[in-house]
């Protein structure tokens, strides 16, 4: 391979400028020092050709084994998967320029600047092997992005994401629409929405802990069981609770988003809508009280908590808490764009839901939805733990297969593609 960055996060301006003017010839291959790459016998002719052909700024491609997605205006965040070699164009890369004194991101910041003038594309074909870049697990790995540890890295991502929106016009100041009433009514102030397909390990457990809430309003629990084949069913039919209210949606083709909607537009619906996976509890009985208390003080469209990562003996496991402290009311609304969540539980109000919906979809669905709110409302943020998440093999994302997370990548990515778009036209 003709050049290397020598250390995984040694992307800064000075160590790729030097690369930048070091080379004479026309492409300059970046290849991964963490991974042992064996180059098909046209890798290099093969991604210089595709390059020309194109007039590509950066080629990539599929491993044997390991294909990859192609890259779109909305594949904006730093850990898009490119694979372990790329081709730079360095005619391109000189005339675009990196951002002076990075330490970790220059070529993230010299793939957005490219990224606005040229294409970024995707070779369909195996060009190498390699080893396993990263053996953990999916659900592992998508945390990354809120570890403590890694805070000054993810303001340096920021930062360089905030400038590519404001280059390309898709950038929003903080100025918020009010939230309004609606001039709907309710039958109560709150409802907790819990869909559920197969649960009948938690499912009780998860009920339960929205019944225990203590509140001085009127509340109700909507389960959306989505046809399940185990003992769900069964189990929820066996809790006798007035408030809990157990809905089996005629349709057969609805995702986790699809559900939603059943409670959301639903007469039982409160006027705010307050998540509350199957797997999961909340961690006292006070969380809905103060929920409720954070929309209404703002008032907000929709509000945030935060979250502890546990086993499914509810003990404490890494990366414990997560709170999404890199959300500024300032900037949250850009950053949401480069990452890939904004926290749990979600909480919402239900007149703006009712207006924006879910995409009948199973990954994403959330994200969608908190994308489309803050493009015009401010977000209500609580960093204490309210939530614990249960991480267990039953987990969707718990170990993705690669064409799953490929396919849950792409379609974020393409969310991230038509909000951009969106706010591009405001």
């Amino acid at each position: 391979m003709e050049a290397k960055i020598t250390h995984p996060k040694d992307y800064s301006s000075a160590s790729l400028q030097t690369l930048l003017d070091r080379k004479d010839s026309g492409v300059l291959f970046l290849g991964d020092p963490r991974v042992s790459i064996e180059p098909g016998p046209r890798m290099f002719d093969r991604m210089a050709e595709v390059m020309r052909e194109s007039d590509a700024a950066i080629v990539y491609s599929d491993g044997a084994g390991a294909p990859r997605i192609d890259y779109q205006p909305g594949s904006i965040r730093d850990n898009f998967d490119f694979g372990p070699v790329i081709a730079l164009s360095v005619p391109k890369a000189r005339q675009a320029g990196i951002g002076s004194g990075l330490r970790w991101g220059a070529l993230y910041d010299l793939r957005l600047r490219l990224s606005e003038k040229h294409p970024i594309v995707r070779i369909p074909e195996p060009l190498y092997s390699a080893s396993v870049h990263d053996s953990r697990p999916t659900g592992e790995k998508q945390f990354d992005y809120v570890d403590p540890r890694n805070r000054e890295y993810q303001l340096e991502m920021e930062q360089i994401a905030t400038a590519h929106l404001k280059r390309i016009g898709a950038f929003l100041e903080p100025l918020f629409a009010k939230v309004s009433g609606g001039g709907e009514t309710f039958p109560v102030k709150a409802s907790v929405v819990i869909p559920v397909r197969n649960r009948e390990k938690t499912i009780r457990d998860a009920v339960q802990s929205a019944l225990s809430q203590r509140a001085d309003f009127a509340f109700n629990v909507i389960v959306v069981d989505n046809h399940s084949t185990d003992r769900t069913t069964e189990i929820l039919r066996g809790i006798r609770d007035r408030r809990l209210r157990h809905l089996i949606p005629s349709r057969g083709d609805l995702g986790i988003g699809g559900c939603w909607n059943e409670a959301i537009y639903s007469a039982e619906c409160g006027q705010y809508a307050i998540q509350l996976d199957s797997d999961d509890l909340y961690a006292d009985d006070g969380v809905l009280r103060r929920i409720v208390r954070e929309l209404e003080a703002g008032p907000y469209a929709m509000v945030v908590g935060s979250y502890t990562m546990v086993d499914f003996s509810l003990r404490q496991i890494p990366p414990g808490l997560i709170d999404h402290r890199e959300w500024t009311r300032e900037n949250g609304r850009n950053n949401a764009l480069r990452i890939n969540g904004l926290g749990a539980p979600r909480a919402f109000n239900t007149s703006i839901l009712r207006i924006i919906g879910f995409p009948n979809v199973s990954y994403g669905e959330d994200y969608a939805v908190a994308l489309r709110i803050t493009r015009e409302y401010d977000l209500g943020r609580i960093y204490d733990s309210l939530y614990l998440c249960r991480r267990w093999e039953g987990n969707s994302d718990s170990a993705l297969p690669r064409d799953v997370a490929n396919r849950y990548d792409s379609y974020k990515d393409w969310l991230r593609t038509i909000e951009i778009q969106a706010r591009m036209r405001r």
